[in-house]
């Protein structure tokens, strides 16, 4: 009789690692709290560990990971690894107190610390905010323990003298070059790492008012994880009863899409076509109006130059001058006030000056000169909520009902790539759910022929809707790439939009079904190659090129400008 080979594949555990930790995150959630060293939290780590995610590198091995510990710092709030107690709530109104929010560099969320001990995190958007916050939290628990693992010393419960030699460096209030160095030292060995990646994290860390960041971020993980070994007192994560209660129920999203919607009516503006682009704050208004607001900086310059000095941190009066200019020819800008963390742009192409566009409209009637709404990216879920809320028709006071001219939804974002590099572009033809066999496939009025001779590697095909960028490994991704399934990338938003989109457009009918929408990525990491992972920093100026690129092929598609054929698409290989 012929044996069945039931030995799991690695890509099949870490599907079950990943279904796991967001069965016990939600499980979490709805208990209330969470020790990270009690039952619940070892299995938020065994799974972690088992799953072992490209973006957290050597998070399984006895060493400290370094470029992990960067990357999730940047995503929690300053100090978070000094306090023992974390709780996650609701927008409950710190922002009326005396205490100063703290925001994340790399992520929009209002952070506030109470006291020496305490952090609290507002979770405005959406599940996948807690999965995010949750997911880099268990990171630095593994961390805190490896520390903790090498420098207690069991039989006597004492400390080794490297832990020692760094707690007497932190209580002094500057450290001169050679104590810095020394304490270094000592911390390499601590983290087991070489001197010299401590030199190059130290820098990465170090600021004018805390050049020694570092060292104390390593002294705080492991005191509070001694601490918890010795003395018995717990670290603890909760979650509010008004988070708890109000999670799922689109407030925010909806206060959001009703400020949207009242400005809209506030200029008269309800009836006209009306085409929404999901984007940054730049690209959209840049494309617009940024060769003719500095012309006299740039005159005879191409668009890329322009661009890309626009991109330069230090050329903020340059970004100020062309916001300047957008505003003074029809562009309202909405400050988010809702809690979504998502800022909108609207462009009414009818109070352009003549000539002050860098594109054609004269060929246009005003009944067909878009109203452009660019709304910041969403997060995970979040773009269900917000797209979701924003289709629906508009109730006024008077109790009338307005239902929108949706004539386009344009998606325009950062993806991981599992082909090609940095920079590259991504097509999809559907989106295909994470973990389960959901799948939307869509026509996309954007194609791969839009982007020939443009120097940039172009690929279509199917990109999945992962539950976090922060969970994936490459035997999960080469599994999707290699499977019939044609997976080119991974992002954490399309499945969200597009649900949202079918359902005002086929199912609710509150806007035409015959809504173009536009997906199109370019890369900012490949997940599958060591180096290129999102942890190996940003993409520099290397995301200018497509991000303009793409935004250039969406407006000539608004403004009826963009005559090419789509090539029909070929099944892969």
């Amino acid at each position: 009789m012929a044996t069945t080979n039931n030995t799991t594949t690695r890509a099949q555990e870490s599907t079950n690692a990943i279904e796991r930790l967001y069965i016990t995150m939600r499980h979490l959630f709805n208990r209330g709290f969470y020790k990270p060293t009690g039952v619940s939290g070892e299995a938020l780590k065994n799974a972690l560990l088992l799953l072992r995610p490209e973006i957290y590198g050597a998070i399984a091995e006895a060493k400290a990971e370094l470029n992990g510990l960067i990357y999730v710092l940047d995503r929690l709030p300053e100090g978070i690894e000094e306090c023992r107690f974390i709780n996650l709530t609701s927008d409950e109104g710190f922002a009326k107190s005396h205490i100063s929010p703290i925001i994340p560099p790399k992520r929009r969320r209002n952070c506030y610390r109470i006291d020496k001990e305490q952090m609290n995190i507002e979770i405005t958007r959406g599940r996948s905010d807690i999965y995010d916050i949750l997911t880099h939290l268990t990171f630095l628990f593994v961390e805190s323990e490896k520390i903790c693992k090498r420098v207690l010393i069991p039989e006597s419960n004492k400390t080794i003298r490297d832990w020692q030699k760094l707690e007497q460096a932190i209580l002094k209030d500057k450290l001169s070059r050679a104590e810095r160095e020394i304490a270094l030292i000592h911390s390499a060995n601590i983290l087991g790492r070489s001197f010299e990646e401590m030199i190059q994290v130290h820098q990465k860390f170090a600021t004018e008012t805390n050049p020694d960041k570092f060292l104390k971020i390593v002294y705080w993980l492991g005191k509070l994880a001694l601490e918890e070994e010795l003395t018995g007192e717990k670290r603890t994560i909760t979650f509010s009863s008004l988070l708890r209660e109000r999670l799922g129920h689109h407030i925010h999203g909806e206060i959001w899409a009703n400020n949207i919607k009242k400005t809209l009516q506030g200029h008269g503006l309800l009836q006209r076509p009306i085409h929404i682009i999901s984007a940054n704050m730049h690209s959209v208004m840049n494309s617009l109006f940024a060769k003719r607001a500095l012309v006299d900086e740039f005159n005879g310059a191409n668009n890329l130059d322009i661009y890309k000095a626009l991109s330069n941190p230090e050329n903020e009066s340059l970004r100020e001058k062309v916001k300047t200019y957008a505003e003074a020819n029809g562009m309202l800008s909405l400050d988010d006030a809702s809690g979504t963390n998502i800022d909108v742009q609207i462009f009414d192409t009818e109070r352009f000056a003549e000539n002050a566009c860098c594109y054609d409209l004269g060929h246009l009637g005003a009944d067909e000169k878009p109203l452009i709404i660019v709304m910041d990216y969403a997060f995970g879920e979040q773009a269900f909520e917000t797209i979701d809320e924003l289709l629906k028709p508009y109730r006024g006071n008077d109790g009338t009902t307005v239902f929108l001219n949706v004539a386009s939804l344009s998606i325009m974002g950062k993806a991981g790539i599992l082909e090609g590099d940095k920079g590259d572009i991504m097509i999809p033809s559907a989106h295909i759910f994470e973990g389960t066999a959901d799948n939307y496939p869509f026509e996309n009025e954007l194609c791969a022929a839009d982007f020939k001779g443009k120097r940039l590697r172009v690929f279509e095909g199917t990109m999945v809707t992962v539950l976090g960028t922060s969970l994936q490994n490459k035997d999960i991704l080469k599994f999707f790439h290699r499977s019939t399934w044609n997976v080119i990338g991974l992002e954490m938003e399309g499945v969200h939009y597009q649900k949202a989109i079918q359902s005002a457009s086929k199912i609710r009918k509150s806007i035409r079904g015959d809504v173009k929408v536009r997906y199109a990525y370019y890369a900012s990491d490949n997940p599958l190659k060591t180096g290129s992972t999102l942890a190996s920093g940003g993409l520099g100026t290397t995301g200018v090129k497509p991000t303009y690129l793409i935004t250039d092929r969406i407006l000539k598609q608004v403004f009826l400008t963009d005559r090419r054929v789509k090539e029909p698409r070929t099944q892969p290989a």
